[in-house]
């Protein structure tokens, strides 16, 4: 299909418009919209993807000079919407240079094959010293881009308010499974947030601006709010009370520990972007807005929309062939947890010991109490750290259960006097259960992040 072509659009001849990231949340949107207004694109992606009326998709991986080379050959327009924050634990680490190399080649390969335009999409930063690695990368890839002879527009948007948005997802799942959030303090750091549609809508109005050639701009939304704030907002539409609790010497990188426990996203991605957030994202130069003019949607609209876009397409899981399925292990973990639990009440109506009315033994019971339905809790919501908690627990659980029948081998007693032979037997019950809980956190702590998607709603 041939574009529609108006007296504002200039000719584009069809597949000479290549997206990057062709299967990432902004990439596989903005291709919906190139096909939406008649025009034919070609998609860069490192999967074999299957064509579309309109898409041609070309399998290149960006590392590989000649491979991308040939695949820009009759590009004319290449919208660059790549990152490296992604992979195993020993490339994650060096997404800034990965990305540096990817900026580079790119830069190479589109001047041999004759790239006339260069459309980057990176973050809102500012010339402030000490930027967070991930926002010094996405500084340094548009002044990389921009170090050639191709003319390269820059968009620097901030947090971007989609399904499957990196920063959004990890903002999204703390509020949806918190209710007493501990945070550090750049909760305090504005941004200004953008829906999805909205960035489309400025990439795409950029092919018909000519003033926009060679420039960078800044795109946010119309509402500025502190990343609090916007928790809040989010907890409003949910219609749910949110306790935000801040603590100075929580830093950025506790903090990505604590959101790759409780959330399904990635350490990988989690990491940079927390880092991130310590830089206020507000524009500061909206001279976009008289040359692409657009009724840009509030924080709400743009929940709204994504949260319903979430329900209505959930992104598929993959599935993978196991020895235990994942519905059993989180059912077994769950039943064993309890079953610790009303085991452990029987040292308070079958056990005859003065030792277990002791204080410390009292404090310890209601610490031990306390973890059990906090693990429930967090399991019920498919988090790591409910596993993480119930692996701990039932490995000190097994333990003390199994010094209390120490003496049944080695004829004295380690943790208290001795207990009757009803205890003993119960001990061995005790020590199945936690034997199961064992076996159960461990699997799921381990699957559970194979199994969720960003995106898929809680």
């Amino acid at each position: 299909m041939t574009m529609q072509s108006t007296k504002t659009e200039p000719e584009i001849r069809p597949f000479s418009i290549m997206v990057t990231g062709a299967t990432g949340f902004i990439g596989s949107r903005l291709i919906e919209k190139l096909t939406s207004m008649g025009y034919s694109v070609k998609g860069l992606s490192r999967k074999n993807l299957k064509d579309t009326e309109n898409v041609k998709y070309v399998k290149a991986d960006v590392f590989d000079l000649e491979q991308l080379t040939q695949s820009l050959r009759g590009i004319e327009i290449a919208f660059y919407l790549l990152h490296s924050m992604e992979g195993d634990k020993n490339e994650w680490k060096q997404f800034a240079q990965r990305e540096k190399i990817q900026a580079n080649n790119f830069l190479k390969a589109a001047t041999d094959a004759g790239v006339k335009r260069i459309i980057y999409l990176g973050g809102l930063v500012h010339d402030e010293p000490h930027l967070s690695p991930h926002m010094q990368s996405r500084k340094d890839v548009g002044e990389i881009l921009a170090s050639g002879k191709i003319p390269v527009t820059e968009f620097r948007a901030s947090v971007i308010i989609g399904a499957e948005g990196g920063s959004y997802a990890m903002l999204r799942y703390l509020v949806e499974r918190l209710r007493l959030m501990v945070c550090p303090s750049w909760v305090k750091s504005l941004a200004q947030p953008i829906a999805l549609d909205d960035v489309v809508s400025y990439l795409y109005g950029s092919l018909f601006k000519p003033q926009t050639i060679g420039k960078i701009f800044e795109i946010g939304g119309p509402d500025k709010m502190t990343y609090e704030e916007l928790m809040r907002v989010y907890s409003a539409y949910l219609n749910k009370n949110l306790f935000i609790l801040q603590i100075p010497f929580l830093t950025p990188r506790l903090s990505s520990y604590w959101v790759d426990l409780i959330t399904p996203v990635k350490a990988s991605l989690a990491r940079p972007l927390i880092d991130s957030l310590v830089h206020d994202s507000v524009v500061e130069n909206e001279s976009i807005k008289e040359i692409i003019p657009l009724s840009l949607k509030s924080v709400r609209e743009s929940i709204d929309i994504a949260t319903k876009e979430m329900l209505a397409n959930p992104p598929e899981a993959e599935k993978k062939q196991e020895k235990t399925g994942f519905k059993i292990n989180q059912t077994l973990i769950q039943f064993s947890l309890i079953a610790l639990a009303l085991i452990g009440t029987s040292y308070y109506w079958l056990d005859d010991r003065s030792d277990i009315y002791h204080p410390l033994w009292l404090l310890g019971s209601a610490v031990w109490y306390f973890a059990i339905g906090a693990s429930i809790l967090y399991i019920r919501n498919k988090t790591r750290l409910g596993y993480l908690i119930a692996g701990i627990l039932s490995w000190v659980t097994l333990a003390f259960w199994l010094f209390d029948n120490f003496y049944v081998v080695f004829q004295f007693s380690v943790i208290a006097s001795t207990p009757s032979e009803s205890m003993t037997v119960r001990n061995f019950i005790g020590i199945a259960a936690a034997v199961m809980t064992v076996i159960a956190s461990h699997n799921l702590f381990h699957k559970v992040m194979g199994y969720q998607r960003k995106g898929r709603p809680i």
